[in-house]
């Protein structure tokens, strides 16, 4: 028996050095995963470590339940999971390239990309219109050798993304929730954000206009597929899912009848939905609902935002975001009207000031790295200078 146990004893004995090295290995994947993913999903993770530390302060009980804006994040998944689908089947890239191709100059076709990022952002939301975009940009610079403009047409396509998505209640995430937490009538909705779109377009078109020449180009030709029949019905999707935005149809039908389309047509598409910002949106609603339950804070917040909600929250903004903002400061003041053209005008800033900012400059360092600084002092200098001019406007006109 001893004979016959030894080997297999010896056997493992032998086996020990290389199953510390897979569990090296092992744990050496988990750890690059893991940075990956936070590196990737900044804010979320920022959003799960407010959401524990308030929960300390705060033990979670039944008014928990309360934290959550259901109707959000339904509208939120669904317009997020019929743009992944419309993507999916070239719709906008097809429908950016052939505007593009309309004009022949390096600065009407910057002006063109960066009026595509704009209506975009009003239309399926200011972070899918730079996933959707930027790509495009980058395309039609790098192919016609007009890189030198690269930095600056990324910057105004930031602009345009996050400043382009405030005049409608689903262009930008934090529209979405405040819109339905106060419940917002559309029309007026739509008044308060006017004067600050309408500056917001003038500010971009100059700088388009002053910063490219108007030099030649040409774009290769390149085919993408067109999917007319799927396309079609993507489209019905979407208009149901603005329909939804609008208060037009119960949110429960868009959350059953969205998710059963694409599970037949596009099961992709489900996967591509950002669940990171919807998890971000959880967490916000649990510090936001804690925050708000603390006495000292609840005092301080109050006093801050009735000096000046609109000041308030566009410096909120710069330091924690945008969407955070919006959610934290909605439990401190009934100013809606200037909560929310803060959180708005106040995601021009700090590369942190909106989450779409993040995903513009992981983009342009992606494809010129040794750039990083000199990309960092101009998006600084044009968005704190769109920030000061908008936001002094506002101060006027409120």
């Amino acid at each position: 028996m001893n004979h016959i146990h030894h080997p297999r004893h010896h056997r493992g004995a032998v086996a020990l050095p290389r199953h510390h090295y897979h569990a090296g290995e092992i744990f050496h994947g988990i750890l690059t995963h893991t940075t990956e993913f936070v590196r990737k999903n900044v804010v979320m993770c920022i959003a799960l470590l407010a959401a524990a530390v308030t929960s300390v302060l705060v033990p979670p009980d039944r008014a928990y339940l309360g934290y959550f804006d259901v109707k959000t994040l339904t509208c939120l998944f669904c317009v997020l999971a019929v743009v992944c689908a419309l993507k999916n089947v070239n719709f906008f890239y097809l429908l950016a390239r052939k505007v593009v191709e309309l004009f022949r100059t390096a600065r009407m076709s910057v002006l063109v990309l960066v009026y595509i990022t704009f209506i975009g952002s009003m239309l399926i939301a200011n972070d899918m219109a730079l996933l959707t975009f930027l790509p495009l940009g980058y395309l039609v610079l790098s192919v016609t050798g007009k890189e030198k403009y690269m930095a600056f047409t990324f910057i105004m396509q930031n602009i345009a993304a996050n400043l382009g998505g405030m005049l409608t209640p689903f262009g930008n995430p934090q529209n979405l929730y405040l819109y339905s937490k106060y419940n917002i009538p559309t029309g007026e909705f739509m008044a308060i954000m006017l004067p600050p779109f309408l500056l917001a377009i003038a500010l971009i078109t100059v700088a388009c206009l002053v910063f490219v020449q108007a030099e030649p180009l040409s774009l290769p030709s390149e085919k993408a597929e067109f999917h007319p029949k799927k396309t079609a019905i993507y489209l019905v999707l979407f208009a149901l899912s603005i329909a939804i935005v609008f208060r037009g149809i119960p949110y429960w039908i868009g959350l059953i009848v969205i998710p059963a389309v694409l599970l037949v047509m596009d099961r992709k598409a489900l996967r591509m939905v950002d669940y990171p910002l919807l998890l971000t949106f959880v967490f916000f609603f649990i510090f936001a609902g804690n925050m708000a339950r603390i006495d000292a804070v609840r005092s301080l917040f109050s006093m801050l935002l009735e000096k000046s909600t609109l000041l308030f929250s566009v410096f909120s903004c710069q330091i924690i975001s945008n969407v955070p903002s919006a959610i934290l400061l909605s439990q401190f003041t009934d100013n809606y009207r200037e909560l929310l053209v803060g959180v708005n005008i106040g995601g021009a800033g700090t590369l942190i000031a909106s989450l779409a900012s993040l995903i513009t400059f992981r983009e342009y360092v992606k494809h010129n790295p040794e750039k990083t600084l000199s990309y960092v002092g101009l998006f600084s200098a044009f968005n704190f200078g769109f920030l000061a001019i908008l936001t002094a406007f506002m101060m006027i006109v409120f």
